[in-house]
């Protein structure tokens, strides 16, 4: 299998890959993590072809079938979404096509030598299962959402989440001996999710990707690889695994330099009281040496810097009644409805998450109940002191630009002491030198976690998320998740995030799509 030797990368003077090696297992899922900006995708691009590694070499074994699942969508797409899909498996389509003109060539004029082309195509073919590539293709795209009805359409009428969904399909009907998946539930809802998951659970090959679904890479990982600080270790079992293994990793490196610390310090009073001293000269230049000995050892010990504190600051968010609103013979949708007849009463303290496959009116719930778009049938009614706020999937795209991190939070809301700012701001990982850095440097996770930062700002009683946690890593997620626990207002949150719906949700509204809702 592949096996990557001695890869170095650098940007400017950082390193973000240091060395690194790994003979990648046959028939094993691993799972890449690390926090952002560790170098993840930078890795998967150089084993995938797509960037250089300074240093290093790629061994690649002749005749691997190889699969990466694209960063953006095909722009010149077949006619139809099947054939699209039928696209992605070159090695049966290139049989097919030698099939094709050999049958062609025998109706103008047959012999024995193109009989026998014939023959030894369509024996490819069958191998290759050419004949069931068609059923397969259909039920990948049934797996991943798509309707029947939709597969003779043009791919170019699809969204770009879709356009991707289709991407992931084809890379799936290649039927690769290696598989990389670069985040491959970005835009996938959770009755997809399920279904990747049970096909990769079924997959024979090799698979590599990288995620920041808790779940997922629980469910789907064998062996995980840690990289961190340029650095790759690698740990055997799921993520859960992983977190187990390097917490233990981590308290014995901690204790081992405690003891290298202890003695330093001991070598270095003998030093200071018998330096000085003839008698005691050479055993005093003995201990010197020791002491830079052990210095070398403790800077090779590699421990991970502490993360950001989970405890939302005490802010006083103004107390709602106990009815915060209520929904009555509500019918949500644009033109038609998407849910007909719902009725709800939503209480103060209550973390709601509303799930569902994508294009049932999740999304299109949360801007009823905040006002965003009129309900086509029924009421909504809030009770008095409702302080609410929504966070939609395009509310970093809000930000001004120009501002710092610290000057977008005095702008949200200035009453609030810079220390209260500065407090609430480091909850989300935003510390030192990043409180000055401009909006329009930070990546899209960044710009997720301090969109959430303003709403809290605001001192919020009601509020509505949908899909907070899109471009959050596994940290930042548990960050949002901690807080939102020890949050005392009322909560109504869309996600696809399993772990996170969990932890977070004390009911649960599911939309199946046919205009009626279940409340859990």
């Amino acid at each position: 299998m592949i096996r990557i030797e001695k890869i170095l990368k650098s940007f400017g003077d950082r390193t973000i890959l240091n060395s690194v090696t790994y003979h990648f297992p046959e028939k094993e899922r691993i799972a890449l993590v690390g926090a952002n900006g560790q170098g993840k995708t930078t890795l998967l691009n150089i084993i995938s072809g797509f960037d250089k590694a300074d240093m290093g070499q790629i061994v690649k074994p002749t005749g691997l079938r190889f699969s990466v699942l694209p960063q953006s969508p095909n722009p010149n797409p077949k006619s139809t979404i099947l054939q699209e899909c039928l696209s992605g498996n070159k090695e049966v389509l290139d049989v097919k096509e030698r099939l094709d003109a050999a049958l062609s060539k025998m109706e103008e004029e047959y012999s024995e030598e193109l009989y026998e082309e014939y023959e030894t195509a369509q024996k490819s073919y069958e191998n290759l299962e050419g004949y069931q590539l068609e059923g397969a293709a259909e039920r990948i795209l049934l797996g991943l959402g798509f309707k029947v009805e939709q597969l003779p359409l043009s791919p170019t009428v699809l969204s770009g989440g879709w356009r991707m969904r289709l991407e992931l399909a084809k890379i799936l009907i290649a039927k690769p001996d290696f598989l990389i998946l670069d985040e491959p539930t970005n835009h996938l809802d959770l009755p997809s999710i399920e279904w990747l998951e049970s096909y990769l659970l079924r997959f024979s090959g090799t698979l590599l990707f990288v995620s920041h679904d808790k779940s997922f890479l629980n469910n789907i990982s064998t062996i995980t690889l840690y990289l961190n600080q340029g650095n790759l270790t690698v740990y055997k079992g799921n993520f859960d695994d992983f977190l187990s293994q390097k917490e233990q990793n981590q308290q014995t490196a901690e204790n081992t330099a405690k003891n290298i610390q202890k003695k330093q310090e001991h070598m270095q009073r003998f030093v200071d009281r018998f330096g000085a001293k003839a008698s005691k000269a050479a055993q005093a230049r003995s201990r010197v040496k020791m002491i830079e000995k052990l210095g070398k050892v403790l800077s090779g010990i590699q421990m991970d810097p502490a993360t950001a504190s989970l405890r939302i600051p005490n802010f006083n968010f103004p107390k709602s009644p106990k009815d915060v609103v209520k929904l009555e013979d509500v019918d949500v949708g644009y033109a038609k409805p998407l849910i007909r007849k719902f009725s709800l009463t939503i209480h103060r303290g209550e973390r709601i998450a509303i799930v569902g496959a994508n294009g049932m009116g999740k999304s299109t719930l949360l801007k009823t109940i905040s006002g965003l778009i009129p309900p086509l049938a029924g009421t909504v009614t809030f009770g008095t002191g409702i302080h609410m706020e929504h966070y939609t999937q395009d509310i970093a795209d809000n930000l001004d630009k120009n501002l710092s991190v610290l000057g977008t939070i005095e702008q949200q809301n200035p009453e609030l002491s810079n220390q209260t700012q500065r407090s609430l701001l480091g909850t989300f990982m935003f510390k030192g030198s990043a409180l000055s850095q401009p909006v329009k440097v930070l990546s899209g996770g960044e710009k997720s976690r301090l969109a959430l930062c303003c709403l809290l700002s605001r001192l919020p009683n009601f509020l509505l998320l949908d899909e907070p946690t899109n471009h959050l890593d596994i940290l930042s997620t548990e960050v949002l998740g901690e807080m939102l626990k020890g949050y005392t207002g009322t909560l109504v949150f869309v996600s696809h995030d399993r772990d996170f719906v969990e932890n977070i949700a004390t009911s649960i509204i599911e939309i199946d799509g046919n205009g009626s809702v279940r409340v859990f």
